[in-house]
């Protein structure tokens, strides 16, 4: 199936801000399935194959944190969470529920839309993949081994399975504590600082430039992502700094990049905090980017 005519379960209580979201995205040929509760949003996945789920956090009935928890036990369908809250430990939490992106309220319908393209995109890959092609690099998943210009890189199995982890998905957000879980095992008694060395000994052994990197980026205050093909000075990357040098009080800062914060579409400047003032100023911005109608609260 293409991009276009996937299947989006949108999981909103708010009316206006469902009703908006839908007419967005079924502006962008996608198929979309509302849900006004967490009880409802579990019923229509329980009845239906979805290729990404737009979830709110505070929903009645059944908190968007339970839902989630709910479908990462079956699934790993991309899930984008809205939240009214927009500091770090909330950004966070989201991660951590198993959620690939997020998006703080009040937002721009065109930025959830741009949103959804690039993590259905990100989706698309073959997450099964026998060998993960980074050009001189080469990981072999089905041998367990990897090779730079053909020469085997010696790696501990720590720092194999960081790097797959992490390659796997690229663009994706994963905190440390994720990673510890996913690493080094969920008995795993030690800081969650111990994912920095691992992954700056990668990074020696890669050869990446944690000042410049090409594929292991800090997202700070959250922790690291992976870009397939990123080049040196490429747009929409930042200058990295070492994991290890980050301090304690980087961590309560605003995060130095987002999950897709290079999407296809660019954010509105200001969003406004009503869901129909958002359609109609995005509207009046791009005629082929919002529907041809504005959506009724």
């Amino acid at each position: 199936m293409t991009e276009e005519g996937k299947h989006i379960l949108l999981v909103e209580d708010e009316k206006p801000i469902r009703d908006a979201v839908q007419a967005y995205l079924e502006h962008e040929k996608y198929s979309v399935t509302p849900a006004e509760d967490g009880v409802i949003a579990l019923e229509k996945f329980g009845q239906n194959e979805f290729d990404l789920i737009v979830l709110d956090l505070m929903l009645p009935r059944l908190s968007g944190e339970e839902v989630c928890n709910k479908i990462r036990e079956t699934s790993t369908v991309p899930i984008i969470v809205l939240t009214a809250k927009g500091t770090v430990e909330d950004k966070v939490v989201g991660l951590e529920l198993g959620a690939d992106d997020y998006l703080v309220k009040p937002f721009s319908p065109r930025e959830l839309v741009a949103r959804v393209r690039a993590l259905l995109r990100r989706a698309g890959g073959n997450e099964d993949a026998q060998k993960i092609d980074l050009g001189d690099i080469i990981i072999d998943v089905a041998g367990h081994k990897v090779f730079e210009k053909g020469a085997q890189i010696d790696m501990t199995a720590s720092e194999y399975k960081l790097l797959v982890t992490l390659a796997k998905q690229p663009g994706r957000v994963f905190t440390r504590s994720e990673l510890v879980r996913k690493v080094l095992g969920y008995d795993f008694e030690g800081y969650e600082r111990s994912i920095d060395s691992h992954l700056k000994n990668l990074r020696a052994k890669l050869g990446d430039d944690p000042k410049n990197p090409r594929w292991l980026f800090t997202v700070h205050g959250i922790g690291y992502r992976f870009e397939l093909g990123a080049s040196d000075g490429s747009v929409g990357s930042s200058p990295d700094s070492s994991a290890d040098s980050s301090s304690d009080s980087s961590r309560n800062s605003s995060p130095k990049d987002s999950p897709d914060s290079s999407a296809d579409s660019s954010p509105d400047a200001a969003p406004d905090s009503s869901p129909k003032d958002s359609a109609d100023s995005a509207s009046d911005a791009t005629s082929d980017s919002s529907p041809d109608s504005s959506p009724k609260a």
